[in-house]
């Protein structure tokens, strides 16, 4: 069926490589917990299968996973089995599942499920070839571009705020999933800490609802306060921050219109028990617990994931002709760099979410980076003395058109 013809309620078959994202932000520390999780092997040592199965059958509505045996691989859906067939959800196995708007000409606009997509593609079997089912929820392909973002403007499909939340224009949203295309949000990633302790998602949740609860915290707590690399700080954070979502009258405001009761407040903190008890001890178990906590294993992720040098120069948007890097460190956001690519000795270089059409050659640099990126040519890395970076946790893999050699 031609994508420009789906109606609501449709389930259509799509790749993560054609989904275009209707916010600009994430909170990677709730990525980092997926991406922990999908890696480890602890749940098949326990007789389990791995969750990303559990995920993605849920995701593509059937459930769970019913059998996933060794090689089996979320790229290749005949390697493992959910426990509902295809062609036999019911609207129980079709209410978790994502959802997406169509656009003009027929372009699929994702409007939940922004995290764990992201986290599919960015897991150990993913790729902008995985297939998934998504919900269709609204056909707007009859509408111009200007009356489409006009529309889901309105009916408030999508975030157009920045990880500061400030307000942003639709150009500014990324043109794909993938980690390195989003900014972080700190306040996203604690709000699905809270998840459960302070509020409980609900029936019929509207699009972007944690983002809602971000938006209210940012006025109560400064995560700049605390370490959000130590279980300690954090948890101590997750405790505050959800005391005060439970403590707000059903009735209060809490985001553009929205109250605490229409946003899943939770009638008690924590369900009512103790802090040695319920789902925020869960939350805080070390990683060496047979069921470690959600926190400590995004903590562990995040500590592999390498920080990004201090950009001296940035370059945004076209820029034609050859670029040399003589000195301090260059960094090419969401760029199209039209032509080679040379990092001269004691420079640095970070690509984030850009094209560069033409070879990219570093030679002693101390640092590089490539993340999310298209290179059209060789990439050749020799004798850096610093990181080099080319895909890995918390970069999201690039296509190369050549070899890519580090030595």
């Amino acid at each position: 069926m031609p994508r420009a013809c789906a109606q609501p309620g449709d389930l259509i078959d799509v790749t993560l490589g054609e989904l275009h994202p209707t916010q600009a932000v994430l909170g990677f520390d709730q990525v980092f917990y997926k991406l922990g999780r999908y890696g480890s092997d602890r749940d098949e040592a326990a007789g389990d299968v791995n969750k990303r199965f559990d995920d993605w059958c849920e995701t593509n509505g059937q459930e769970e996973a019913a059998s996933a045996g060794p090689g089996a691989r979320l790229d290749d859906p005949s390697s493992f089995s959910c426990t509902v067939p295809v062609g036999q959800e019911t609207a129980e196995t079709v209410a978790p599942m994502k959802t997406a708007v169509i656009g003009p000409g027929g372009k699929l606009y994702l409007t939940d499920g922004h995290h764990t997509l992201t986290s599919f593609l960015e897991g150990p079997d993913g790729s902008p070839r995985m297939h998934i089912r998504l919900r269709v929820t609204d056909n707007f392909s009859a509408l111009s571009p200007a009356a489409f973002w006009q529309r889901m403007t309105a009916e408030k499909k999508v975030w157009l705020r920045d990880e500061n939340n400030r307000p942003l224009g639709v150009e500014q949203l990324p043109d794909r999933l993938g980690i390195t295309h989003f900014r972080d949000d700190p306040y996203r990633s604690l709000v699905y800490f809270t998840r459960d302790i302070g509020y409980e998602v609900p029936d019929g949740a509207t699009e972007f609802l944690e983002f809602s609860w971000g938006s209210w915290l940012r006025g109560e707590h400064d995560t700049a306060a605390y370490d959000l690399t130590a279980p300690g700080p954090y948890l101590d954070l997750v405790k505050r921050a959800s005391k005060s979502m439970a403590a707000l009258a059903p009735d209060a405001v809490v985001d553009d219109g929205k109250t605490a009761a229409q946003l899943g407040r939770i009638d008690e903190w924590n369900g009512g028990k103790k802090e040695t008890g319920g789902e925020f001890a869960k939350l805080g178990k070390p990683l060496s617990d047979p069921k470690p906590g959600k926190l400590a294993e995004a903590l562990d992720y995040k500590a592999r994931v390498l920080p990004l040098p201090a950009c001296t120069t940035t370059v945004t948007g076209p820029r034609n002709g050859p670029l040399v890097v003589t000195g301090g460190v260059t960094c090419l956001d969401r760029a199209a760099q039209r032509g080679p690519v040379v990092v001269r000795p004691g420079a640095a270089l970070v690509v984030t979410g850009s094209t560069v059409d033409g070879p990219l050659q570093a030679d002693r640099a101390t640092a590089v980076h490539l993340c999310g990126s298209r290179v059209g040519g060789p990439v050749v890395v020799s004798r850096s003395t610093g990181p080099v970076r080319i895909g890995g946790p918390g970069c999201t893999a690039n296509t190369v058109q050549g070899p890519v050699v580090v030595q």
